[in-house]
This record gives structure tokens, sequence and C-alpha cells, in this order.
């Protein structure tokens, strides 16, 4: 999955489930650490700090995002 993949899953998933999302991610994280699945984990850990600021409005997903 390219950035802008991760960026538009993340969009929807808050537009979805709004705050919740974080949440969701948060403990997808937890959980497939905790099987030793560490790419999965590190997907799901990207995937929550879009979340984070999506849902604390310092990215507004009708935008691209720039990644320097």
């Amino acid at each position: 999955m390219t950035t802008d993949d991760l960026y538009k899953l993340a969009a929807d998933l808050a537009d979805e489930h709004g705050p919740l999302a974080l949440d969701y991610a948060r403990r997808a994280i937890a959980s497939v650490d905790a099987e030793g699945a560490t790419d999965r984990a590190q997907f799901w850990q990207v995937l929550s700090v879009f979340l984070d600021d999506i849902v604390a409005r310092r990215l507004n997903p009708a935008e691209p995002i720039v990644i320097h």
C-alpha cells in the first residue's frame, strides 16, 4: 500500500466510525503484536497515526497529504 492508500483508508475509517476508529486501530495493534505479527502491527500503527491526526482535525482528509 502507498502512503496515499493508507491515508484514504484512515479517512474512510474515520468518516464511518468517528473517534472509535482510533480505538479499533489501537486494539488491532495490541492484538496482532501479541500474536507476533509485527508487520501487521506496524501497518495498524501507521494507520493509527493518520487516524489520530484526522480525528484531532490536524489533517483534512479532503486535501492531499504531503510527506516530507
